[in-house]
């Protein structure tokens, strides 16, 4: 490990968790319950980060549906594709390939990292674990889909080593409420902040984001954000 890639410490990390199309797109089988209605506070979080500097840090699943992986996100699929809004001009992307490379200025040349991933925890990813577990911040912020899959498994991750953690909960999707619920409660319990968009950027004046509605196997389409225990 090299520690001095990352040894500048930073106030704030944004982490951006599955914020790709087929996670907030009617028809997927991947959609969130709640696309809906956070699609403007994720949209607010990121013109949060890039108004105030602050890095971010995309984790993309890649996985296709018949298991095997694609590395180039230039391949991906339309559907596997970051909503527009989740990306900044000035961004570099890692292949999922095993190796735990990274240029030693790539967080001073680039506002965003996109990190691909092939495993429900980021942290199984040789690379994804060495950014994260070497990155030096006072607070990382996350926020994206699904609060009971992706977004737990990394906010138990940085916990465990020792990094502060707050979940922006009107900004993460889930699939099931009462187990997304469950994953809060133990994200709080493990020490992390949970807190609203609104509480942390203030209030946007940003237009709507278009929903791309999803209808579960209840048939109802996206429900309200998350609410557990957030500041206000």
């Amino acid at each position: 490990m090299i520690k001095y890639l990352f040894r500048k410490r930073r106030k704030q990390v944004l982490i951006d968790i599955n914020t790709q199309k087929d996670f907030f797109r009617q028809g997927s089988g991947l959609c969130v319950r709640n696309a809906g209605g956070i699609l403007s506070h994720i949209r607010r979080m990121v013109a949060w980060a890039r108004y105030k500097g602050i890095p971010i840090i995309s984790i993309c699943e890649i996985i296709n549906g018949n298991g095997k992986g694609d590395y180039d996100y230039l391949k991906v699929s339309e559907g596997r594709g970051k909503a527009k809004y989740t990306l900044l001009g000035n961004h570099i992307v890692f292949p999922a390939d095993d190796s735990t490379y990274f240029p030693v200025d790539v967080l001073r040349r680039h506002r965003q990292v996109i990190l691909h991933n092939r495993s429900g925890d980021p942290f199984d990813e040789p690379r994804i674990e060495r950014m994260l577990g070497e990155l030096q911040a006072g607070e990382f912020v996350l926020i994206g889909a699904g609060a009971e899959g992706a977004v737990e498994a990394t906010a138990l991750g940085l916990l465990h080593r020792r990094k502060k953690v707050t979940v922006v909960v009107d900004a993460v999707g889930c699939q099931n409420k009462g187990r997304a619920k469950l994953a809060l409660r133990k994200m709080k319990a493990k020490g992390a902040k949970l807190v609203t968009t609104k509480r942390l950027a203030g209030v946007s004046h940003l237009k709507p984001v278009k929903r791309l509605m999803c209808r579960t196997n209840s048939g109802q389409g996206g429900e309200k954000p998350l609410e557990i225990g957030a500041g206000h």
